[in-house]
């Protein structure tokens, strides 16, 4: 039997994580509800160019992570949502209980293994 209680009990706790992630590289745009990156504070008045180049590199790599991020967050928080629903812990394609297994490593996953890349 699925314990759906433990499963969100874990959602819950990555959802933290990543929203603590997250907030440590940027902020929630309130209009479009997207994450943006935001560049790393200036630690002196004047800047040289090798300053500029590493801030830079910074807010790539912020940008970067917060678009790997995001998505899982969303599927936290779509997982969250659903969690007392019947349908939960059945599988989208072929409406299967997913692994417990799976589950387990990924208490989101939204599929069962034989449909993991659909």
């Amino acid at each position: 039997m699925l314990d759906k209680k433990k499963i969100k009990e874990k959602l819950e706790k990555e959802r933290d994580m990543l929203l603590g992630e997250l907030r440590d590289m940027g902020k929630l745009d309130p209009d479009t509800g997207e994450w943006e990156a935001t560049p790393e504070e200036i630690s002196s008045p004047q800047s040289d160019q090798n300053d500029m180049a590493d801030r830079f590199e910074d807010f790539e790599a912020r940008s970067s992570m917060i678009k790997t991020l995001e998505p899982r967050l969303n599927m936290i928080l779509k997982a969250l949502k659903g969690i007392n629903r019947e349908s939960f812990g059945k599988c989208e394609v072929c409406k299967k209980d997913i692994e417990a297994a799976r589950l387990e490593a990924n208490p989101a996953a939204r599929t069962c293994k034989k449909h993991l890349e659909k």
